[in-house]
C-alpha cells in the first residue's frame, strides 16, 4: 500500500463517521462536527491531512488537524508545526493537532509528541496528540462502534 492510498483511505474512513472519529480522538463525547475543511491552503497543498471544524460546549469552535501516516518519518513534527500555524492563521480558530500512525517502523522507535527547535535563541514549540494504532486494543473499536 502506498502512502497516497493510505492517505485517501484514511480520509474516506474519517468521512464515514466524522463525529465518532473526533470524539474518539479527543476522548470528548460533546463534540459536534461542523464541516470537513479542504486542507489546501494558497500555495500549499496538504494531501494527507484532514482538517475538521468542530464545536464543543466548553471550548467553542476549533479545528482538529488529522495527520495520518502509514509510517512515522522524522519530517512529521515540523509538518504538524507548520500546518497547525497555517490552519490557525487561515481560520482564526484554535487547532488541536493529532498524529495517527498506522504501522510501526520498529518496536524500539520512540515517536515524539512535539516539535521543538531553537535558532539564535529563538525557540519554536508545538505539541500534538499521538495515536499509534498498533498500541490500541482492537476490542475498543467494537465496544465504541467506531466504523471509521
Amino acid at each position: 500500500m502506498t502512502k497516497k492510498k493510505a492517505d485517501i483511505g484514511g480520509k474516506r474512513l474519517i468521512s464515514l463517521a466524522p463525529e465518532q472519529w473526533v470524539r474518539w480522538l479527543t476522548n470528548n463525547p460533546d463534540l459536534t462536527v461542523k464541516e470537513i475543511i479542504n486542507s489546501d491552503f494558497q500555495w500549499v497543498a496538504r494531501e494527507n491531512d484532514v482538517l475538521i471544524k468542530v464545536s464543543s460546549p466548553k471550548a467553542g469552535e476549533f479545528l482538529i488537524l488529522n495527520e495520518l501516516q502509514l509510517r512515522y518519518t522524522k519530517q512529521v513534527p515540523v509538518r504538524i508545526y507548520a500546518y497547525t500555524a497555517l490552519a490557525k492563521e487561515n481560520y482564526n480558530l484554535p487547532v488541536y493537532p493529532v498524529l495517527v500512525n498506522i504501522l510501526p517502523n520498529s518496536q524500539s522507535e520512540i515517536i515524539p509528541n512535539f516539535y521543538e527547535a531553537e535558532f539564535m535563541e529563538i525557540k519554536s514549540y508545538q505539541n500534538y496528540h499521538v495515536i499509534n494504532l498498533w498500541e490500541l486494543d482492537v476490542n475498543l473499536v467494537f465496544e465504541n462502534k467506531l466504523s471509521s
